[in-house]
């Protein structure tokens, strides 16, 4: 009698853990996103997402600091420093916490062998740092800063196919990384760690031509603090992708966020814990990034490394375990 109570009591349990035990339900979407796009794609991963690393191609050019990337028509885009001169620490009080050093911007176009076509350089005087890309309008956007915080920039347009660059405004800010918002025709500009953003309106002709707009645009406090913003990329439905890192007490810690171009804050965020190999791993989301959507997955593109870079693609669909809710 006791052992028929013990196995019904089991048999019981059991049941309990098949109705308790289930997938959970996956992160509401805040609106009606297209079917199989990016941004809904991205609404499905979390920290348990599985990424699976597909190629990792040595690029056969130096690709010097590597910065920003981006695709058009079959080809990559890809920003880089070439530092000539490092910027040293000033100290006591001023408006720049370092010199300004020496070097040279470059915008790379390669193919999907990585196979270099063609590169120009984007530099003046001390503005030699190009920042994060994005491609929108028939043109790439390429900031050149110089390579310190509280500075200035100059915002170029590159026409993907002649690689011809013509200077669209300048600015009183560093600004590291741009999205061209097509739906708003706008253009929005992260300064140095992305603390803040800058929005200039364009015109139809996709140039600034307000000069109130130059000097003292429509900014906003980024919200979050966990990572810094290093490339950007426009998705559409008024929503943009950017991947960063930030360092805490030396451990590297790697990000993507969806970022609500009306408000100008993120929507929904992801952890990166991929890392290059050797004996100084990078967190994959060390500056250049670009997504794209894969049927019912994401092909994430990263190239983290300096001088000698490797092209990584990582395929990355949603993982749920079983979770059972006692």
């Amino acid at each position: 009698m006791i052992s028929n109570i013990r196995l019904l009591l089991l048999m019981t349990g059991c049941l309990w853990l098949i109705v308790a035990c289930s997938e959970p339900e996956p992160p509401p979407q805040p609106r009606e996103l297209p079917e199989g796009s990016v941004q809904s794609l991205f609404h499905h991963l979390d920290r348990y997402a599985e990424w699976d690393l597909i190629r990792d191609d040595l690029l056969p050019f130096q690709t010097f600091h590597t910065q920003g990337m981006t695709k058009w028509n079959g080809y990559y885009f890809l920003s880089s420093v070439e530092i000539r001169e490092r910027t040293e620490t000033i100290d006591g009080i001023s408006r720049f916490d370092r010199t300004p050093g020496e070097g040279e911007g470059h915008l790379f176009k390669f193919d999907e062998n990585g196979e270099l076509v063609q590169s120009i350089t984007l530099s003046e005087g001390r503005m030699y740092h190009p920042g994060g890309i994005d491609y929108g309008g028939g043109y790439i956007w390429v900031p050149v800063a110089e390579y310190r915080p509280n500075s200035r920039s100059v915002v170029y347009r590159v026409d993907p196919e002649t690689m011809e660059a013509e200077e669209v405004f300048r600015f009183s800010d560093h600004i590291g990384a741009v999205i061209f918002d097509a739906g708003q025709q706008m253009l929005h500009g992260y300064n140095w760690g992305s603390r803040r953003v800058y929005s200039w309106e364009l015109e139809d002709n996709l140039m600034l031509s307000d000069p109130v707009q130059r000097r003292a645009p429509e900014f906003k406090i980024n919200s979050q603090f966990y990572i810094d913003y290093q490339d950007c990329q426009y998705l559409g439905n008024d929503l943009a992708i950017c991947s960063g890192l930030s360092s805490y007490k030396g451990i590297p810690i790697g990000g993507i966020e969806l970022i609500n171009l009306n408000t100008l804050q993120p929507e929904y965020q992801i952890p990166v814990e991929e890392f290059t190999r050797g004996e100084n791993p990078r967190v994959m989301t060390q500056n250049p990034f670009f997504v794209q959507s894969l049927e019912d997955k994401l092909a994430f593109h990263f190239i983290p490394e300096d001088d000698e870079s490797r092209h990584y693609i990582y395929e990355v669909s949603s993982f749920r375990p079983i979770s059972c809710r006692f």
